[in-house]
């Protein structure tokens, strides 16, 4: 149901939509889930499909313990940069972000903008999150869209926020709020194609890797 509203609100507004979800396995003698990163075009189809290959498994001493493989079926495979009307885009979920290869192949393979939802948690989200999103920025010379859930999902788990949008340059050029308020918030950023190709005509050897 959930789906089935986003394609019509996305038909209904002439809008894209790219929206995480968790699905069943294909496999059905599975119990996993698949986090998968879902593209809705203007006329309300489906038409990408990305599973996140890098699953957040953490046990830090004194900290959080999480174990993303025990319930989710790790992506067979990286999603090729697709066309929309914002520029090319590279598919990633969360922990993807941490490895800038996948940042490097999506941009190699034609991407102008990288895409991150996530659910951060509290801890690395306060030290990791802006930082490795500017990074992927700054070395792939793309815009990165991360869209952040927030505030206390239940009892054990809890979400950074602090959703972004970020400049070919690693400048900030939006920013959400990380506190719980009950209200979602939007963020609205001018994405210049333009600013990425002088940007990369600028730093060649940059362009090249």
């Amino acid at each position: 149901p959930l789906v089935l509203g986003l394609q019509e609100s996305a038909k209904k507004h002439s809008l894209p939509i790219s929206v995480g979800v968790h699905e069943p396995s294909d496999d059905a003698n599975s119990k996993k889930l698949k986090n998968t990163l879902l593209w809705i075009n203007e006329q309300g189809e489906i038409t990408q499909r990305y599973g996140k290959i890098h699953l957040f498994d953490m046990d830090q001493v004194d900290g959080p313990t999480m174990k993303e493989s025990d319930s989710v079926e790790r992506g067979s495979h990286i999603l090729p940069p697709f066309d929309t009307v914002i520029g090319k885009i590279g598919s990633a979920i969360c922990f993807d972000l941490r490895f800038a290869e996948l940042a490097l192949h999506n941009k190699r393979n034609g991407a102008t903008v990288l895409i991150y939802p996530s659910a951060f948690h509290p801890d690395t989200g306060a030290v990791h999150w802006k930082p490795l999103l500017q990074s992927r920025a700054i070395e792939s010379l793309c815009y990165v869209i991360a869209a952040g859930q927030v505030g206390k999902h239940n009892e054990k788990r809890s979400s950074w926020g602090h959703s972004l949008v970020i400049s070919p340059w690693g400048e900030v050029l939006q920013e959400a709020s990380g506190e719980w308020r009950g209200e979602p918030e939007v963020l609205i950023a001018d994405i210049d194609q333009e600013l990425v190709e002088a940007k990369r005509k600028g730093l060649p050897q940059a362009r090249r890797t």
